[in-house]
C-alpha cells in the first residue's frame, strides 16, 4: 500500500511509518518540522517538507504521490499552550486538517486514518471511558481534535470519504530504532527519564491527595508500538467510525516513577507538588470496539515493559536526536 503520513517526523508518526515500512508499504513523510525531527523519519521513507496551512503545497505532494491512503498524525498537541494560545490550536489542528481534506478530494484520495485523543472526553465520571462516553472538552486542544472528527463525519457524509479516528490515552514507550525527543518535553515517563539520566534534578508529582490508592493520578499507558499497529489495521477497515484505544487497566504516577527507579537501577528524586487544575482522578479506556471491530489488542500492558523500551533508547539517545547538548530536536536546513 502507498501511504501518505501528515507528521510522519513526530513521536508517534515516525514509528508509524518504521512499522509501515516493515510490513512492505510505500510511505511518503509530509511534515514542517515546526515539532518533530528530521533524523526520525525512517530512511526507506520519502521525506517532503511542506506544512498544512499551505494548500498547494498539499495538493501538489498528493499529486506526486499519489497515495491509497492518508495517516494523518500532524497537529499541536500541548495542553497548556492550547489554553494561552488557542488560535493557534484551532488555525493548526482545523484549518490545517480542512486544507488536507479538500486535497485530498480533489487528488481523488477517499481514505485517511486520524490520530485523534482522549482530552476530547474532557472530565468523564465514566469508567473506563468508551466510544459512547459524552465529549466534553475541557481545553482547546481537545476542541481542536473533536472538531475534526466532526469534520470528517461530514466528509464522509458529503463526499464518500472512509475514516478511521484513533483516540489514544498515554503514550509511552520507543521502538529499537525510533523514540520520544520533544522541544518541551511535558510527558510524565520521558520526564523522569530525564532525571535519572542526570538532565533534570528532579520530576513533579501533581498531586497527592486524589481518591486513588495511592493518591496520585491514574492513567491508561499505551505503548507507541501498538498504537502504530492499530493505524495499520485501520487502513483496511471496511467502516467508517472512532476507536478508544488504552490497556483498560491504570497505573498511577507512583507507580511509573518505581517502574523507573526500578528499570534504570537509578535514583530519581521527586517533589510533591499541589494539583493542577483540571486533572481527574483516573483516566482509563475501554478498547472493546478496537477489539472486536480492528482486531487490536494491546501487547506491552506491563508498565514495566514499556518503561524498558523507553529507557533504553533515551540511554542510546540522551539528548534525543541531537550528538549534544539540550534534549530535543534538531532540523536538517
Amino acid at each position: 500500500m502507498k501511504v501518505f503520513v501528515t507528521g510522519g517526523a513526530g513521536y508517534i508518526g515516525s514509528i508509524c511509518v518504521e512499522q509501515l515500512l516493515n510490513r512492505g508499504d510505500e510511505v511518503v513523510v509530509f511534515d514542517n518540522l515546526s515539532e518533530g525531527n528530521r533524523q526520525s523519519v525512517d530512511p526507506r521513507a520519502t521525506f517532503i517538507r511542506g506544512d498544512l496551512k499551505d494548500p498547494p503545497s498539499i495538493s501538489l505532494a498528493l499529486e506526486r504521490s499519489a497515495p491509497e491512503a492518508v495517516v494523518h498524525f500532524a497537529a499541536n498537541a500541548l495542553v497548556a499552550e492550547s489554553m494561552v494560545n488557542p488560535g493557534k490550536y484551532f488555525h493548526n489542528n482545523v484549518s490545517g486538517g480542512i486544507n488536507l481534506l479538500e486535497a485530498m478530494i480533489g487528488q481523488g484520495i477517499k481514505r485517511i486514518v486520524f490520530s485523534s485523543t482522549c482530552a476530547t472526553f474532557g472530565i468523564s465520571e465514566n469508567l473506563p471511558i468508551d466510544e459512547n462516553t459524552p465529549q466534553h472538552p475541557i481545553n482547546p486542544y481537545g476542541e481542536s481534535k473533536l472538531m475534526f472528527e466532526k469534520i470528517l463525519q461530514w466528509y464522509g457524509q458529503i463526499h464518500g470519504l472512509a475514516f478511521v479516528g484513533l483516540r489514544y490515552f498515554n503514550v509511552a514507550g520507543a521502538s529499537e530504532n525510533f523514540g520520544e525527543a520533544h522541544q518541551t518535553e511535558t510527558h510524565l515517563i520521558p520526564r523522569i527519564l530525564q532525571v535519572a539520566l542526570g538532565q533534570l534534578s528532579h520530576v513533579d508529582i501533581f498531586g497527592t491527595d486524589f481518591d486513588t490508592p495511592d493518591g496520585t493520578c491514574i492513567r491508561d499507558y499505551v505503548h507507541v508500538l501498538d498504537l502504530a499497529s492499530a493505524h495499520i489495521l485501520a487502513l483496511s477497515t471496511p467502516k467508517s467510525g472512532f476507536f478508544n484505544l488504552g490497556t483498560g487497566g491504570g497505573t498511577s504516577v507512583r507507580e511509573v516513577l518505581t517502574a523507573c527507579r526500578e528499570v534504570s537501577g537509578r535514583p530519581i528524586t521527586a517533589l510533591e507538588k499541589p494539583r493542577r487544575a483540571g486533572d481527574p482522578p483516573r483516566l482509563i479506556a475501554s478498547s472493546e470496539k478496537a477489539r472486536r471491530d480492528l482486531n487490536w489488542e494491546a501487547k506491552f500492558a506491563d508498565i514495566k515493559a514499556i518503561v524498558q523500551s523507553a529507557w533504553r533508547w533515551h540511554v542510546a539517545h540522551p539528548f534525543g536526536y541531537q550528538e549534544s547538548g539540550v534534549p530535543g530536536r534538531i532540523e536538517s536546513r
